[in-house]
């Protein structure tokens, strides 16, 4: 398993105008990575910043372990269904410009006064049709454990299985499964032959009084996001799942609590993932 860093761990400093994609790139090679998460919601210029990427990566022996995008399936209206299933499109011809493989997708949020089922039967038939483009074009999608609508184990199982495609996998996020009231070894457990990808991240309760990065879970619990290995997921058991689950892709850490990620939060994640790693 090799370790990347994900550019959402440092999505703070870069809204305050502290750090740039490129900035990111040089900070995530500083702390020694194997390589990096990139997200569509970082670009300012694509078409211009996908060479310069490309170049910046190759000077500092960084990978792309994966190119991620934001989308919502669960649209009432078909024209917005099919605006979706087109930004996936373009997500994975972005992915083939980076020269990447897997691509992190969502399934979507649910929305008041519309069945789940329904909204169901909108993801599955999206990401269907993604699928069908990203395999025609070697690209893998990793659907994240995110929200209401793929927030468990079991529902990320059950439309990986409705759909049917070898070019939809999971992505295992190891934090989300508490915010749906699921213990994350049990689901690692149930997901690991499935995932292509592992967002590395630890969660704990927030303190009562808490006011940023912190997520409400469905127990009505706020949780936040802590150095790995200082919050409530066993990361290591996890790790020795997919270890002998013949796992051996990207542990993409992606920190979201309240430190500052750049002197705090991202490397002593880092090093404590690397320990984890020695010991399993």
């Amino acid at each position: 398993m090799q370790l990347s860093v994900s550019m959402w761990s440092v999505v703070k400093p870069v809204r305050e105008g502290k750090l740039d994609l490129a900035g990111f790139l040089d900070f995530a090679a500083a702390q020694q990575v194997e390589g990096v998460e990139l997200l569509d919601y970082f670009w300012t210029d694509r078409e211009a910043q996908i060479a310069q990427v490309k170049r910046q990566m190759a000077d500092l022996g960084l990978k792309l372990a994966v190119y991620s995008i934001g989308n919502d399936f669960f649209q009432p209206d078909a024209a917005a269904r099919a605006a979706q299933v087109a930004g996936l499109r373009d997500g994975v011809d972005t992915a083939n410009a980076l020269e990447v493989d897997i691509l992190r997708v969502f399934s979507g949020n649910a929305k008041e006064g519309y069945a789940l089922q329904d909204g169901l039967d909108w993801i599955v038939d999206g990401l269907a049709a993604g699928a069908a483009y990203a395999q025609e074009h070697g690209v893998v999608l990793a659907l994240e454990n995110h929200g209401l609508m793929a927030g468990r184990s079991d529902q990320v199982r059950g439309i990986i299985e409705q759909v049917n495609s070898p070019a939809l996998r999971a992505n295992l996020d190891t934090g989300n499964f508490l915010l749906v009231g699921q213990n994350p070894t049990t689901a690692a457990r149930e997901l690991a032959d499935l995932a292509v990808l592992v967002h590395l991240k630890d969660f704990r309760q927030a303190h009562a009084g808490a006011t940023t990065h912190v997520y409400k879970g469905l127990d009505g619990l706020g949780y936040t996001g802590t150095v790995v290995g200082e919050g409530e997921v066993d990361l290591a058991a996890i790790l020795a799942l997919l270890r002998q689950a013949g796992y051996t892709g990207w542990l993409s850490l992606e920190y979201e609590g309240d430190q500052d990620p750049l002197t705090i939060g991202v490397p002593q994640s880092l090093n404590a993932a690397r320990k984890l790693l020695a010991s399993v």
